[in-house]
């Protein structure tokens, strides 16, 4: 298996992303090989300050690098020699079986739609997070921002990777989905939500349980909640600065501390052909090690190849 990593994205690149390598090389077992994508003179001088041997790697050269102000399609297409272009055709040639990036975020979206695209049936992607509701306990949220708008067949649609990824990734057996919405009543919400409800009641794609309200999300009720990427993204934001609330109250308790961007270390992209994983700009050494494990995780589930079956029809 390799695992590529694109050493130049991020706010702290390419310190934080090499010193995550090295914490994830620790890690990984030996079948697995990480490439990091960037500039090798900096790469090479950071692992001997961590006395580290950079031979442990596979170093991929690159020269240009996609800053994180930079326009996302132009830079991508422009920079074709950035180390996130260079990672994506990697990706996309077979020599690699994932990729992840703490790079500028609409630039990894558009290498995924670019360059690996989506699988055949899928009307457009999405991106997930897993949610903190118990110990060890979590709910997949998707999407949480990269479609703002959508229709009912794309919400059902992410329904089902969101299962799929909530059984093979997250371990749940016959995961409950559940719609967001205003209401639990069947004839609540807006035009979006009644039709994607009337969608979903008597599917057998999924383990579909009802509507879902925003104080439903760290309960049992649903293992999946599906919603578009507004509200995804309004949710997801809330649950961020409620962590931050806590540190600053000095609130101690490991059941918050799991809400810290450190420990999921990266969003996966469900609906392309590839694993991708999309980290944090602010990503520390820790963020990136856990998005490397993450990575590592999905591939070995075979969740791509599931996802490409299920939409077979």
């Amino acid at each position: 298996m390799r695992i590529g990593l694109d050493i130049m994205g991020g706010d702290f690149a390419p310190q934080a992303t090499t010193k995550g390598a090295i914490l994830a090389y620790k890690e990984l077992p030996p079948d697995v090989e990480l490439v990091l994508i960037g500039d090798r003179d900096a790469i090479e001088a950071i692992c001997r300050e961590e006395n580290f041997d950079p031979g442990n790697f596979h170093i991929m050269p690159s020269t240009e690098v996609i800053g994180m102000g930079d326009h996302p399609v132009k830079s991508f297409s422009m920079k074709r020699d950035s180390s996130m272009s260079v990672g994506y055709k990697m990706l996309a040639a077979g020599k690699l079986d994932g990729f992840c990036s703490a790079g500028n975020t609409g630039a990894m979206m558009a290498g995924a739609m670019f360059t690996i695209k989506s699988v055949p049936g899928i009307i457009r992607p999405s991106i997930a997070v897993a949610i903190p509701k118990g110990e060890n306990e979590y709910t997949l949220l998707l999407d949480v921002g990269l479609n703002p708008d959508a229709r009912p067949d794309v919400l059902y649609q992410y329904a089902i990777m969101g299962s799929l990824f909530a059984q093979y990734v997250m371990g749940i057996d016959n995961p409950k989905v559940g719609l967001m919405n205003i209401g639990s009543e069947e004839e609540k919400g807006n035009l979006l939500t009644k039709a994607t409800y009337q969608a979903m009641k008597d599917t057998t794609d999924f383990n579909f349980v009802g509507n879902i309200e925003g104080n439903d999300l760290f309960t049992d009720k649903a293992d999946v909640v599906v919603c578009d990427g507004f509200t995804g993204n309004v949710v997801l934001k809330q649950a961020e600065s409620f962590y931050y609330l806590i540190r600053k109250l000095k609130v101690q308790h490991p059941f918050f501390e799991r809400f810290n961007y450190e420990h999921s270390g990266g969003t996966p992209i469900l609906g392309i052909g590839s694993p991708v994983l999309i980290g944090h700009g602010m990503s520390t050494p820790v963020a990136i090690k856990n998005m490397v494990l993450k990575n590592r995780e999905i591939i070995e589930s075979g969740l791509i190849q599931k996802i490409k079956k299920a939409f077979e029809s």
